[in-house]
C-alpha cells in the first residue's frame, strides 16, 4: 500500500521580512487586490470613516497623538494584506488602537478601549447608563464577543508588522527641520498639524518620518504662500517663501535631507487631496485636538470635541477652488522643470509584485511555521 507524499513531509517553514515602507507601485497593487468590488472613491470613504473613528475613540480615552497616528497607520497597513469585505472597520480600528497602545507604552485593556468605543458608537445608550466608572451598560455577551474579535484581529495586525514594535514618528522631525530651515513659528505649527492629518492617508507607510515631516513643511509653505488672504491663515515671511521655492525644485538640499523633490511633491498632492475633500464636505470627521498637540488651535482641516461622535460643520481657512488651483500650479511647475522619471522595468515590477504577493499570502494562516524577521530582506541578506 502506497503512502501519500504528505506522510514523508513535515510542515512548511517560511520566512517573512518586515517592510517598514512600501513603494507607490506596491501600495497600488496591494490596495487593488484587497479593495474587491469597491471603487477607489468608496475605498477612500471607508478609510476616512475608520480614521475618524480612531480619532474619536483615541481622544475619548485620552491617548497622545503618537498613539492615535500609529493606530491609523496600522489600519492602512492591515488592509494592504487583508480584504476590506472580510472585516468590519470597527474591529480593525479598535485592534489597531490596542496594538498602537502597546507600541507606545500607553497600554489600555481591551475592555477599556471597547467601552470608549461604545461611548462613540452608542451615545444614546451611554446617556442612559448609570454604571460606576463610566462603563456603558452593554450586554456582557456582546462585550465578550467584541473583545474576542479585537484580539483575533490584533494577532493579524502583529503579523503585518512582523511583531516589530518599533515606531518612528514624523512629529519631532517637523520641529527640528523647521528650526533648521529657519521657518517661522506659525509655519512650523501649521506643518505639525498637517503631519497629523497626513496619517489619514497612506503617506506614513510609504515614506520615512523625516521625509513625511519635510513634506508637511513644504505643503505648509505652499499653503501659507497661496495668493488668497484669510485672517485664519498664517501670513508667510520671506523665509517661508524661500523654503517653498527651494523644496519645489531639485538641488543640493536633496542630499542634505536624504530625500527627493518628487517625493515632497507627491506628499503635497496627497495632503491637498485630503484638504480638498474636507473643504468640499465640511461635515466629515476630521482631526480633533489631542493632549499632545503643541497648540490649542485646530488642525488645518478643522477641530471638534468628539463628544457626540459627529463633527460639526466648521469652515476651514482654505477654499476648495484655491486648493485645486494650487494642485494645478504644482503640476504645471513639474512639467516646466521636465523632471525625468526613471523608466519602469516591466519585468522588475512583475518580480516585486510577485514577491510582495507571496509574503502577503503567508499572513493569517495556520499552515506550517512562519519566521517573522524584523529587517527587510535586503538588509537581512547583507548581515
Amino acid at each position: 500500500m502506497e503512502s501519500g507524499p504528505s506522510s514523508t513531509q513535515g510542515p512548511r517553514s517560511l520566512s517573512k521580512h518586515h517592510h517598514p515602507y512600501f513603494s507607490v507601485d506596491e501600495v497600488e497593487y496591494l490596495s487593488e487586490k484587497q479593495r474587491g468590488k469597491l471603487s477607489t472613491g468608496q475605498e477612500e470613504k471607508a478609510r476616512q470613516q475608520a480614521c475618524g473613528f480612531i480619532e474619536l475613540v483615541g481622544t475619548k480615552i485620552g491617548f497622545p497623538r503618537k498613539t492615535i497616528a500609529t493606530a491609523q497607520s496600522l489600519y492602512h497597513r492591515f488592509h494592504l494584506f487583508f480584504p476590506r469585505k472580510d472585516f468590519h472597520f470597527h474591529d480593525v480600528s479598535l485592534a489597531a488602537i490596542y496594538v498602537s497602545s502597546k507600541m507606545h507604552d500607553t497600554l489600555k485593556k481591551p475592555r477599556e478601549i471597547l467601552m470608549s468605543s461604545y461611548l462613540v458608537r452608542f451615545p444614546e445608550v451611554a446617556a442612559r447608563s448609570k454604571s460606576i466608572g463610566g462603563d456603558v451598560d452593554m450586554d456582557p455577551q456582546t462585550v465578550e464577543q467584541d473583545r474576542q474579535r479585537l484580539l483575533a484581529v490584533e494577532r493579524l495586525i502583529l503579523e503585518t508588522i512582523c511583531f516589530n514594535f518599533t515606531s518612528r514618528m514624523a512629529f519631532p522631525y517637523v520641529i527640528k527641520l523647521g528650526r533648521t530651515l529657519n521657518a517661522s513659528k506659525a509655519l512650523i505649527k501649521l506643518a505639525w498639524r498637517l503631519s497629523v492629518d497626513v496619517h489619514r492617508t497612506l503617506v506614513p507607510i510609504q515614506y520615512p518620518p523625516h521625509v513625511v515631516a519635510l513634506g508637511a513643511i513644504y505643503t505648509a509653505a505652499l499653503l501659507a504662500c497661496m495668493d488668497v488672504f484669510a485672517p485664519e491663515r498664517p501670513q508667510p515671511t520671506a523665509t517661508d517663501r524661500k523654503i517653498a521655492s527651494m523644496l519645489q525644485r531639485p538641488g543640493p538640499w536633496e542630499d542634505n535631507y536624504m530625500t527627493h523633490a518628487k517625493d515632497l511633491d507627491e506628499i503635497a498632492h496627497l495632503t491637498l487631496d485630503l484638504l480638498i475633500q474636507a473643504a468640499q464636505n465640511p461635515s466629515a470627521n476630521t482631526s480633533p485636538r489631542t493632549p499632545s498637540s503643541p497648540s490649542p488651535h485646530p488642525s488645518p482641516m478643522h477641530a471638534f470635541s468628539g463628544q457626540s461622535g459627529h463633527a460639526p460643520a466648521v469652515q476651514i481657512p482654505y477654499k476648495a477652488d484655491s486648493l485645486i488651483q494650487l494642485k494645478i500650479t504644482l503640476r504645471e511647475n513639474e512639467a516646466a522643470e521636465q523632471r525625468a522619471l526613471r523608466p519602469v522595468d516591466g519585468a522588475a515590477r512583475a518580480d516585486v509584485r510577485a514577491a510582495i504577493a507571496n509574503e502577503a499570502n503567508m499572513l493569517g494562516r495556520n499552515e506550517g511555521t512562519v519566521r517573522f524577521l524584523f529587517a527587510p530582506e535586503s538588509v537581512a541578506g547583507a548581515v
